[in-house]
């Protein structure tokens, strides 16, 4: 800010007899007058400062944020606060709670009354129901639609009830399950209008952006909220779990708490959109991983109007290609998805009996687009292929024998 200095005014100056001489020959009248306008002057003077000072004053003011009110501009600064990140996360926390479910399993397993010591082995009396583990999901719809990991409802022979933020019990009448990705899509027995959590986009994620973690943590603790920022984005990572080991491709990375009993509840911004699933941990480290919320709404729009979740199916084995294979392998492109047996014998580059065997696909056929989208490392067939249906026909570039050629596959269902 500019500091500005006035000019020192001495009237003691103005009483010294050579400056009575010049300004009236010591007329005492005239020497008044000269006084007036030399006072008159000073006010101008002090005016014109006051006022430029003041507008730097007030450029100031606006560059650190602070408003004066019209009736207060003179005399007071008055402060208008900002909605704070604090603020925000108690909003979307209160905001979405009502649609953040716990997904408990329950199972008959057997009651031991006593232990036969001759055989070795422990009695069995009979059988009981008990709680043999939990999860989170959310509500997407209404009607009472529920979004859960694949992972917290696979056992096939368990029941499962959902309990909501305010203790009620429902049970499942309807479970679907993706055969590919980590996700589950429940159903909620009952004819109740539930609160639906609105459900963002992958296109607006931005790594260091505010993520807010909700679920039942360690199975026992519902809706605890942990709180971190995106850490990084299109991971691929491997998640074991008690009996299977499942390859994670493109998914969040976050730093927001994600605890056992967490999978399946919600990954949100601070606008309150479900951004991701919460689905596994590092062991040991503070770092999670969600699955894309636009995976899950494929499912969910399945799930409505099919009332299943199915996937396309081409029907051949393949490898990326890349500078590497492409050198290896002598070939004529760095992209595009080579056609190739595997290392058994079983391992057939064609299925017979495919979508790829019926429209004319061969073993080292390479297929560089699926509808004029290139196949690359970071974007697998498996990955663009994933946008279709069944029964949509696609068209695929080929490249055989150092020929271009496009060709029309009818997707069939996996």
């Amino acid at each position: 800010m500019t500091i500005y200095q006035l000019p020192e005014f001495n009237l003691k100056k103005l009483q010294n007899p050579e400056m009575k001489k010049l300004l009236g020959s010591g007329n005492s009248a005239n020497f008044n007058i000269w006084i007036l306008i030399f006072f008159i002057i000073g006010i101008i003077i002090g005016l014109s400062f006051t006022y430029y000072l003041y507008s730097d004053l007030r450029q100031e003011i606006s560059k650190a944020g602070v408003v004066l009110t019209s009736s207060e501009r003179d005399v007071e600064e008055v402060y208008v606060p900002q909605t704070s990140q604090e603020d925000k996360i108690i909003k979307v926390v209160k905001d979405v709670s009502p649609s953040v479910v716990s997904v408990v399993v329950i199972k008959e397993v057997p009651v031991y009354s006593s232990y036969d010591f001759f055989w070795g082995i422990p009695v069995v009396q009979g059988t009981e129901k008990k709680q043999v583990g939990a999860g989170s999901g959310f509500i997407v719809s209404s009607d009472g639609l529920i979004v859960t990991n694949k992972h917290v409802v696979e056992d096939t022979k368990a029941e499962y009830v959902i309990i909501t933020n305010d203790d009620e019990e429902y049970s499942v009448n309807f479970l679907a399950r993706d055969p590919v990705q980590d996700i589950a899509i429940l159903k909620i027995q009952s004819n109740e209008q539930f609160k639906a959590i609105k459900l963002g986009s992958a296109s607006s994620i931005q790594i260091g952006q505010t993520a807010i973690a909700i679920g039942n943590a360690l199975g026992e603790l519902k809706n605890t909220v942990s709180v971190g920022v995106i850490s990084g984005l299109g991971r691929t990572v491997t998640a074991s779990g008690q009996d299977s080991t499942e390859v994670l491709e493109d998914i969040i990375q976050t730093d927001a708490a994600i605890n056992p009993g967490n999978s399946g509840g919600p990954l949100l911004n601070l606008s309150g959109e479900v951004i991701g699933i919460n689905t596994a941990a590092s062991s040991g480290e503070n770092i999670g991983f969600a699955i894309y919320i636009d995976k899950a709404i494929r499912d969910i729009e399945q799930v409505k109007t099919i009332g299943k979740i199915s996937y396309p199916f081409l029907g051949i084995r393949y490898v990326l290609i890349d500078e590497d294979i492409a050198k290896d392998k002598k070939l004529s492109v760095d992209y595009g998805a080579l056609i190739m047996r595997g290392s058994n014998y079983s391992d057939v580059a064609i299925t017979p009996n495919s979508p790829a065997e019926k429209a004319g696909l061969k073993e080292n056929d390479i297929v560089l687009e699926l509808e004029g989208e290139k196949i690359t490392k970071n974007n697998s067939l498996a990955k663009i292929i994933l946008k279709y249906n069944p029964g949509d026909t696609v068209s695929l570039k080929i490249l055989r024998n150092n020929l271009e050629t496009i060709i029309n596959v009818v997707l069939g269902e996996w």
